[in-house]
């Protein structure tokens, strides 16, 4: 599948058995810059309890030596035109709480990790930074790899932090380009070897192009690992110790993680050096506090009169969009079809569907042309959506999706009489993290 970024060599032995492990010699490596940050004069005035009551406010915690003060404007990043330009005309106003730290962090050169939820805005965080640090090094030459590598989880989260990339990468004339198993081979090695400074990977299929001499790390300084809890859960362990020992050791590494389990925090001992963390709220899982949050205990049978009441009110709104998650493709190709036959403008995607037709079904949701997705838990990677681990019924989820801009959403869940040892453990994750829930009891 390709969300999963490709075997990496997975059928034939173990992934990147054919990559030998390389000696690095620091004396015989071109030195390279990785420390660009100036601190605003507004920041150097600012009275440590000032810093103290910004990160207290904003749930900021910081582990680690000599990190710098965290920003409060834009502006006080310091970012070269070329960055500021592409924010500006963002209309943002204030950076978020992981940016607001994390900036000054990546643009100092240091190793850091940052534990944030989705839609945190942490894809600028490093982001801008591995600009900022490209624009900084010699530029590429024939035959030279990326000089910032990305690793991601999945073909979706690779695919959106590629559009980022590109268009905030557009202006200094950055080269990105977005590498994941399952897709034709043939385009991914021709940008490879036309040359780019960003490259955004999924571990298997980067592993295959390494193997195959298609790409190299020889250039690579900024290291990112996104959703590195996530890769580890999905197994990519190996393939990323192989990756990583292709990159000089004196690179820049930010690791960036939801959770922070032990085997995260010894992926972190291993790759990264005198770190700084960051955490922006809970280190458990958190419920995003922009949604409320409504579970309905209820029949089975009376799910489906419940979903088309909840759809009748939230499509009033034109602008409105709705997904509905389901736990088989066998459910969501029959509700797909029968909300179709009834006139609702529903589109369905699980991991059966080519990634064509999943990439055109995105987009037909993505520009309100198809304004009602269902989706399996499996086909939902990359929307930014915690969805529990179901496997004994089908919950339909109608969700408001939330992003860095939109201020609140809804979700509403229907669950069995007998949910309890599924569900509550989704209340108590929204509780302890002072998110909006309400239940509605079953009448049995």
């Amino acid at each position: 599948r390709g969300g999963g970024g490709g075997g990496g060599g997975g059928k034939f032995g173990n992934p990147g058995e054919r990559l030998r492990k390389k000696h690095w010699n620091l004396d015989e490596l071109p030195k390279f810059e990785k420390n660009f940050y100036q601190q605003h004069p507004d920041v150097t005035r600012r009275p440590p309890q000032d810093v103290e009551l910004y990160r207290r406010t904003k749930i900021i915690t910081v582990k680690g030596r000599e990190c710098p003060n965290p920003i409060a404007k834009f502006h006080e990043a310091s970012f070269p035109s070329y960055v500021m330009d592409v924010i500006n005309k963002q209309g943002w106003t204030d950076p978020t709480p992981i940016q607001a730290q994390g900036w000054p962090l990546a643009l100092s050169g240091k190793d850091m990790v940052g534990i944030a939820q989705t839609g945190s805005g942490k894809t600028l965080s490093y982001l801008l930074p591995a600009i900022v640090h490209i624009n900084h090094q010699p530029f590429l030459e024939r035959g030279d790899g990326p000089i910032c590598l990305v690793l991601a989880p999945t073909r979706e989260l690779a695919q959106q932090v590629q559009q980022v990339a590109a268009e905030y990468g557009r202006a200094s004339r950055l080269k990105s380009t977005c590498i994941y198993g399952g897709a034709p081979k043939g385009p991914q090695i021709r940008d490879l070897e036309r040359g780019v400074e960003i490259c955004i990977a999924t571990p298997g299929r980067l592993i295959d192009f390494l193997e195959a001499g298609k790409t190299n790390l020889r250039r690579c300084t900024y290291l990112v690992l996104d959703e590195a809890d996530r890769m580890l859960d999905m197994g990519f362990e190996p393939q990323i110790r192989k990756i990583v020992d292709q990159i000089r050791p004196d690179r820049q590494t930010l690791m960036w993680s939801a959770t922070w389990p032990k085997e995260v925090r010894q992926l972190a001992e291993d790759f990264l050096k005198e770190y700084v963390q960051i955490n922006v709220g809970a280190l458990q899982l958190s419920a995003n506090h922009n949604i409320l949050q409504i579970v309905d205990v209820c029949n089975d049978g009376e799910k489906e009169n419940k979903l088309i009441r909840l759809l009748e009110e939230i499509m009033s709104e034109k602008e409105n969009k709705t997904i509905i998650f389901v736990e088989t493709k066998r459910r969501c190709d029959d509700l797909t079809r029968r909300m179709r036959r009834d006139g609702w403008p529903a589109m369905g995607i699980h991991g059966d569907k080519s990634q064509q037709e999943r990439d055109w079904v995105l987009n037909e949701f993505k520009y309100g042309k198809a304004p009602i997705l269902i989706a399996t838990d499996v086909a939902s990677r990359g929307l930014g959506h915690f969805s529990p681990d179901l496997k004994e019924q089908s919950i339909w989820q109608g969700l408001g999706m939330t992003s860095p801009g939109l201020q609140r959403g809804k979700e509403d869940s229907w669950r069995c009489p007998d949910w309890r040892g599924t569900g509550l453990p989704v209340v108590q994750i929204n509780r302890g993290d002072q998110a909006e829930v309400s239940i509605i009891p079953s009448p049995l």
